[in-house]
């Protein structure tokens, strides 16, 4: 899933235009989706920042990357990458339990304890970093390169479990450290507790029954003993979570429910504002897109500077042809949320969509996705966008070079070559745009020589 944008839901190894256009589920093959969904993507980042200040982390540098897979699991990997399966998120009671996972998982960025890939990866999509990820689990786990070849085109996740298991000790490690964050932070640590208590039975039940988070990070007695000591002693200290993340952690079980599992959102009868919003998430999911606005009208009127709101409105509109409709809504979210990248993207693409005063509208939205490249520096939708809106100006130029961009993201290295070097020719000599498309074909041949060096092909032999 890309775009959860309320919930933008993007799928592995399809275009990223589909994922904006469409919120229906496509699963890859492999069964993995990311999801990208700004409030949620916020919300953990505001949970998490202590925890990083504390880890002397940078907060910005880290990328939580979620994954539609209703397991109970989350892992480190390519740098300072935290993947979070949505089923934990939804097994999850409270805030603190959360926070206590990604409060382990950042005692193992600590420790270096990372499952690290190549430096070639780093600025790939995030789609094509997990697909990095699952690729070289296969390979691991079979012992074959073909078995990766075959997982980046969505075949397999044979092996991941494997890849990413952590020893016993790295794992005490990261849970000494993930305390130490907790406590330096004022937080509790009674969360990790409790969430390590809902899997102690696991390791009893066949290894094809556990759940991946107790196969990747081996759960003991021991480990719960130290917990429960920590949690003793730090008792005197009543550390609590801030009182408003317990809202925002139920709206964000709320809203993943409703687009992952709406018929279960709507058994909730709730009248808090997380069931209200899961409710109408999971009316709109049904395709029932007049009665999920009617129902979204009170929550606008409870909470009229909430971009969340306005956002949802802007898809459901979008997505049933009413695209002058949803580009207000698109406005009010932005002027809202200003530095809210995803929410930009959608604006510009319902810019891009209209038929009203397509000129001005046109260069709004090349506005609106420069912006979001500003903070969404691997989604590679928003260069696809900007290659067609450079288009449609006229602009050859920097419409071959967001091409380029987009395919290098993808790792579609002949196509980021035929781009940029059309791009080259369109664009004046060493202006900025220029430079990075010959930065681009540098990177694409040098990636290229390292996949035939790795034996996996690279293509023709052109040079910059």
């Amino acid at each position: 899933m890309k775009r959860l944008s309320h919930l933008t839901f993007g799928f592995l190894a399809l275009f990223l235009l589909a994922f904006v256009a469409t919120a229906a589920p496509a699963r890859a093959a492999g069964g993995m989706e990311v999801i990208r969904d700004q409030e949620i993507e916020q919300d953990l980042r505001t949970f998490c920042r202590p925890i990083f200040d504390q880890a002397g982390v940078s907060p910005e540098a880290v990328r939580f990357i979620l994954i539609s897979q209703n397991e109970l699991n989350a892992f480190v990997a390519g740098g300072q990458n935290i993947f979070i399966f949505t089923g934990l998120i939804l097994a999850t009671d409270n805030p603190a339990e959360l926070v206590g996972v990604v409060a382990h998982e950042t005692g193992h960025i600590a420790h270096g304890d990372l499952f690290r890939m190549k430096e070639e990866i780093r600025n790939v999509s995030l789609e094509t970093l997990l697909m990095s990820v699952l690729g070289i689990a296969a390979a691991a786990g079979a012992s074959s390169g073909d078995a990766g070849a075959a997982v980046l085109s969505g075949a397999s996740t044979y092996g991941l479990r494997d890849i990413l298991r952590h020893s016993r000790a790295a794992e005490s490690a990261a849970d000494q450290a993930g305390v130490r964050f907790l406590e330096e932070s004022h937080l509790p640590v009674s969360g990790f507790l409790s969430f390590m208590e809902k899997l102690k039975d696991q390791e009893l039940l066949p290894e094809s029954q556990q759940s991946q988070y107790v196969q990747t990070h081996p759960l003991t007695q021991d480990r719960i003993n130290f917990l429960e000591n920590m949690v003793a002693q730090s008792g005197a200290q009543n550390y609590q979570t801030p009182a408003a993340w317990t809202d925002m952690h139920a709206r964000m079980k709320a809203k993943l429910l409703g687009y992952l599992f709406p018929d279960r959102m709507l058994q909730d009868k709730g009248t808090s504002i997380a069931s209200q919003y899961g409710r109408v998430i999971a009316t709109y999911r049904q395709g029932r897109a007049d009665a999920a606005l009617n129902m979204l009208d009170p929550l606008l009127k409870a909470e009229p500077k909430n971009p969340y709101f306005y956002e949802l409105r802007g898809q459901i509109l979008f997505e049933h042809a009413r695209v002058d409709d949803a580009v207000a809504a698109y406005a009010k979210a932005v002027s809202y949320a200003p530095s809210a990248g995803l929410i930009r993207s959608a604006y510009g693409h319902a810019l891009l969509e209209s038929k009203t005063d397509t000129t001005a509208r046109t260069a709004e939205a090349v506005r609106q996705f420069e912006t979001a490249l500003q903070t969404e520096t691997r989604d590679p939708s928003i260069h696809r966008f900007l290659a067609i809106a450079y288009g449609k100006q006229g602009n050859e130029g920097a419409s071959r070079l967001h091409m380029a961009e987009e395919a290098l993201m993808q790792n579609k290295l002949e196509f980021a070559v035929r781009n940029a070097k059309l791009a080259k020719a369109a664009l004046s000599k060493n202006s900025a745009g220029w430079q990075r498309a010959d930065d681009i074909l540098d990177t694409a041949f040098k990636a290229r020589k390292d996949q035939k060096k790795d034996g996996r092909g690279g293509g023709d032999d052109d040079t910059p």
